[in-house]
């Protein structure tokens, strides 16, 4: 490790590992398991903790709080783990903590993510690639964030739930229950409100990609239908199409029930 971009002030366990162009700022704490690969930038009064592994190209702000010890009663100091993959983005006072033996000994950030300021990332979570966390969001024990997922100002989700591929929850909105891909949720409790078609304009998906979406949503959710008709209507009308397919198969594999 160059001492290059260290700051003086930091300080940095003899055992950490830190990869080539790593910056550590002012009065950032590491500790001995964590490993920080090539050219991420650790801010001010940052804490490193755990048995902590962060990906390249990552931002992590000041006095953010990484690697620490789960909320969990359960927890009793197993050498659990936080892995964090590449160019996310985690912003001033988030908090992100280690995994326990309930729930695999790891808690999981992809790549490309954004987690905006006073953002939760509880243990065992998992947060996919290309997500926009807004600023304090909260996100419980086991939650799972799949892809392009956008979640408004001071959401909380609860523990377990699962957010589907784009879907978009609404600022404030108390997640109970899992919420569909591609769709939109809001409220206290959360409920549908049609698809994320603004989000999926944007990631590229057509009109025709919107009209067959939207054709599976008005079967699944808008018809008297239980899942396991629905599903099959579904798949007898719109046959062969991948989005289609990760629509209805994310709700038949839910164990929390999904937002309606």
């Amino acid at each position: 490790m160059s001492r290059t971009g260290i700051h003086p002030t930091a300080i940095i366990d003899p055992a950490a590992q830190l990869d080539d162009g790593v910056e550590v700022g002012p009065y950032a704490i590491i500790g001995a398991k964590v490993k920080i690969g090539r050219d991420t930038r650790v801010g001010p009064h940052t804490v490193i903790y755990g048995r902590t592994t962060i990906g390249t190209d990552n931002v992590i702000f000041h006095h953010a709080s990484v690697g620490a010890l789960p909320q969990d009663l359960k927890y009793h100091g197993e050498d659990s783990e936080l892995i964090i993959g590449d160019r996310n983005t985690i912003r001033e006072f988030t908090t992100l903590h280690l995994g326990t033996e309930g729930g695999g000994m790891v808690t999981r950030v992809g790549n490309d993510n954004l987690l905006m300021n006073y953002t939760h990332v509880a243990h065992d979570c998992v947060v996919g690639d290309h997500n926009i966390v807004a600023n304090g969001t909260q996100l419980a024990g086991h939650v799972t964030l799949t892809d392009y997922c956008i979640i408004g100002a001071l959401a909380g989700i609860h523990q377990f739930a699962r957010i589907g591929e784009s879907a978009l929850i609404g600022a404030g909105s108390m997640v109970s229950q899992d919420v569909a891909p591609f769709c939109n949720a809001t409220g206290d409790r959360a409920k549908l409100f049609g698809l994320n078609a603004i989000g999926l304009k944007r990631r590229g998906f057509t009109a025709e990609h919107l009209r067959q979406l939207k054709q599976a949503y008005k079967i699944m959710f808008e018809s008297k239908l239980q899942v396991a008709e629905a599903a099959a209507q579904i798949r007898k009308e719109l046959p062969g199409i991948p989005e289609v397919e990760r629509f209805v198969a994310f709700i038949e594999s839910s164990e929390r029930g999904v937002c309606r």
